[in-house]
């Protein structure tokens, strides 16, 4: 009997429905069927109405809020197309959480990103495909291929496709240092300067800006981030920004958590517009918000994967 190549499935977990059937169509590919739901004490339950044995099953899940449920209930997941004989399972997280628990800061901190990673792998996943890892070192944390895409691409044809567009009238500013590489790779094509934003945490989701590195006067800023969370930071920064000169003050982030009071605080604020994109789902947001999709870029990325084809030629 001649080899067959194994069959792709696309699944979806609960975290971001409509970003999954955007992918799907994108795809082509018709949404596998799996009843997710919860036992009276919390408990994640899974069933699987179809059979991916000796497919390749690809599994889309965003561990966002409610993050500790939403990993718990991707795990679970792995772990059943594991056991209902899958050939491979690729899992897809648009944002990763915990990401931001990369490293020791202070003596006796856990490394959560590590701990993520190993039950991710040791779950059964076979590949893992992410968005803008807020460290990119946490590429290092999982023991098998990741594919850590990157979200400018959407974020430069946004600009692009503005009325009466000039990049000699527009800067690119990086938050913090460590976010440099991050908005230089945009800067870099979208011919613009760049400028950097010197701050310091004297305490978690707590900024203070203490200088502005480059010239920003005369200039729209785009502050180009990973991740909005409360939104303080990104106040801060545009007042420190408008402070200097500045004349409009653009947000983007790939990420827009948006926890707490952060949308009143971002509408209230400096900032002319947010865009974010759809890696979380937010069920209405002010006019002022603009989210970006996403579908096509990840969808052309699990194609490529799929294929054994290059992926990062989608941001060259």
């Amino acid at each position: 009997m001649p080899f067959s190549r194994p069959i792709m499935k696309f699944f979806s977990g609960s975290s971001n429905p409509e970003l999954a059937r955007k992918m799907s169509d994108y795809m082509k590919l018709k949404l596998g069927e799996m009843e997710l739901s919860k036992f009276s004490d919390g408990e994640v339950s899974i069933r699987i109405a179809e059979t991916v044995r000796g497919h390749d099953v690809f599994v889309i899940q965003s561990t966002c809020h409610p993050v500790n449920d939403n990993l718990m209930e991707l795990l679970v997941m792995i772990d059943a197309f594991k056991r209902a004989s899958a050939s491979s399972v690729s899992v897809i997280i648009p944002y990763f959480g915990y990401a931001r628990q990369d490293r020791k800061a202070r003596g006796r901190d856990p490394i959560t990103a590590k701990l993520v990673s190993n039950l991710i792998t040791k779950a059964g996943a076979d590949r893992v495909i992410t968005l803008d890892l807020h460290a990119e070192q946490i590429q290092g944390f999982f023991d098998i291929p990741l594919d850590n895409l990157q979200s400018f691409p959407v974020f430069i044809k946004y600009f692009q496709q503005m009325e009466s567009f000039n990049e000699e009238e527009y800067v690119v500013v990086s938050p913090d240092v460590g976010g440099v590489k991050r908005a230089r790779r945009l800067a870099e094509k979208m011919k613009m300067s760049l400028a950097i934003l010197d701050k310091r945490r004297p305490k978690d989701n707590v900024a203070e800006i203490v200088n502005v590195v480059g010239d920003v006067s005369d200039k729209n800023a785009i502050l180009f981030d990973d991740i909005i969370d409360t939104g303080g930071s990104l106040v801060g920064a545009a007042e420190a920004l408008k402070a200097k000169g500045a004349k409009d003050v653009i947000a983007c982030a790939t990420h827009g958590i948006l926890s707490g009071d952060a949308i009143n605080k971002l509408e209230q604020s400096v900032i002319k517009k947010v865009l974010i994109t759809n890696t979380i789902p937010h069920d209405q947001l002010p006019e002022t918000f603009t989210v970006l999709d996403l579908s096509k870029l990840l969808g052309e990325a699990v194609l490529r994967v799929r294929k054994n084809l290059s992926v990062s030629i989608l941001f060259n």
